[in-house]
């Protein structure tokens, strides 16, 4: 296949040489397609999975078409998560450099509105928003959305299943008749369709073939009867002994039974489903992330806007009915140049599913005999990280950096024996490799951090 050089396109010497100084070298299928529509000015569709480099494709339209010297907001990106909102502002920040003086915020829920109000009133030029938090500023008459030029709806698809359809239709009405929008999604339904009809005006549309290549996800379905399906993913899990596993379910309940089968058999195991609180939300991704918990039972809706680069297997305990859901659940795994494992579970009854996904793949799916599944030799299955959760955070002043150095140079640990730091509003995480946790521990509880003295609890049991 042919790579496009950044410099077909019409960017700025800035902008160009910033992305060479992040590595980018060539564009991601859907950069190829979208960018030159993008800079056109044209709206667009645009079907593509997470980690196909959509944000940069947006993002780089964005920093292309923005005037810094002018303070008002003129860019508004709608995300269905905070944590995705999160990503794309840092990735349009990384992006922004070549501008300067770039003012990119995020209004999202779960933390204090006050201080956004606050830099609200010293302007932005990109917002990044959920829908929630940002109808929560416009019904209070702290945003001003009449300047944006350009409107990203990203991840439409699980906006709209999330129930924000009547929210983002309210944003788009306050924002200007004559913009530029860009509506990015993993699948495009009939939902959607209606959707980007009402808040669109002759969009392209680009589809970049979400089809993963089975040399770099190994792809096996085994066929199982209903009442087996909970235990043969504790066997799967046993037997190909992932180090972190993201396994999806379809509904709220069986994550809440897979996990407490899963905790019941020894395993490091969180939920993730719909009925949990921000608070409770970001307890579990934190602890996924930097690799404290070995499996995250997630339901489609609430896997949306997590972005863990190195996962080494996804299981479907439920074959789904879209294949396209399939095709993005399994995306998960197998970035950039790792491997990845896709493991599937099938009961006669969604065997029609199966074979919807055959057909939309193109290839034969390899089906393997559960009754091989055995559990290997090595020990328990512990996450090589534990987390530590401190009671200070950016209302502190506290830096990831103050608590490195606590570690390293007060306590005499490596740095690589320091995994993930989160900085929040009021409390930290810290991941610490599992045989340092209760020594790091006492050290710090009896130490200062930044001068000062914090309480510190573990998420989880040692």
């Amino acid at each position: 296949m042919t790579t496009l050089p950044f410099s077909s396109l019409p960017f700025s010497r800035a902008i160009l040489d910033n992305l060479d100084n992040l590595g980018y070298q060539t564009m991601t299928p859907i950069q190829a397609q979208g960018l030159p529509l993008i800079v056109e000015g044209r709206d667009l569709i645009a079907q593509a999975k997470t980690g196909s480099g959509k944000t940069a494709a947006f993002g780089l339209g964005i920093v292309h078409s923005l005037n810094v010297a002018l303070s008002a907001t003129q860019s508004l990106v709608l995300c269905p998560t905070r944590e995705l909102a999160e990503q794309v502002a840092n990735e349009l920040r990384r992006l922004a450099r070549a501008l300067g003086n770039t003012k990119i915020i995020t209004l999202c829920g779960g933390t204090p509105i006050r201080p956004q109000v606050e830099s609200l009133k010293f302007g932005a030029h990109v917002i990044v928003a959920t829908p929630g938090r940002l109808m929560d500023h416009i019904d209070r008459g702290t945003v001003d959305l009449s300047g944006i030029r350009t409107l990203v709806l990203d991840e439409a698809d699980r906006m709209l299943d999330m129930g924000f359809y009547d929210d983002v239709t309210h944003i788009v009405s306050v924002c200007p008749d004559k913009r530029q929008t860009l509506l990015f999604s993993a699948t495009y339904a009939d939902d959607i369709r209606k959707a980007s009809a009402r808040f669109m005006k002759k969009p392209a549309e680009v589809k970049v073939e979400s089809v993963h290549n089975a040399s770099q996800i190994e792809q096996l379905f085994y066929e199982i009867e209903p009442d087996r399906r909970l235990a043969t993913v504790a066997l799967l899990l046993e037997h190909f002994r992932p180090v972190s596993t993201l396994a999806f379910c379809n509904t709220k309940a069986q994550c809440r039974e897979l996990s407490e089968v899963l905790e019941s058999r020894g395993f490091s195991a969180l939920a993730l489903h719909g009925d949990l609180d921000q608070r409770e939300r970001e307890d579990v991704l934190i602890q996924f992330a930097n690799q404290s918990c070995s499996v995250l039972v997630a339901t489609d809706v609430a896997a949306r806007g997590l972005d863990i680069q190195t996962l080494d297997a996804v299981i479907n305990v439920d074959v789904t009915p879209d294949p396209e859901v399939h095709i993005h659940r399994i995306g998960r795994t197998g970035r950039s140049e790792a491997k990845g494992l896709a493991l599937s579970l099938c009961t006669p009854d969604e065997m029609r599913w199966a074979n919807q996904i055959e057909k939309y793949q193109g290839q034969p799916l390899i089906w393997a005999n559960p009754k091989n599944l055995k559990s290997a030799a090595g020990g328990s299955l512990n996450p090589p990280m534990i987390t530590l959760c401190v009671q200070g955070g950016k209302k502190d002043k506290l830096r990831p950096g103050d608590l490195l150095g606590a570690l390293t140079k007060d306590a005499g640990f490596s740095a690589d024996q320091i995994g993930k730091i989160n900085i929040l509003e009021f409390v930290s995480f810290v991941a610490l490799n599992r045989q340092i946790a209760k020594e790091a521990f006492a050290k710090l509880s009896n130490g200062n951090i930044k001068g000062k003295r914090f309480r510190m609890r573990f998420m989880s049991d040692i």
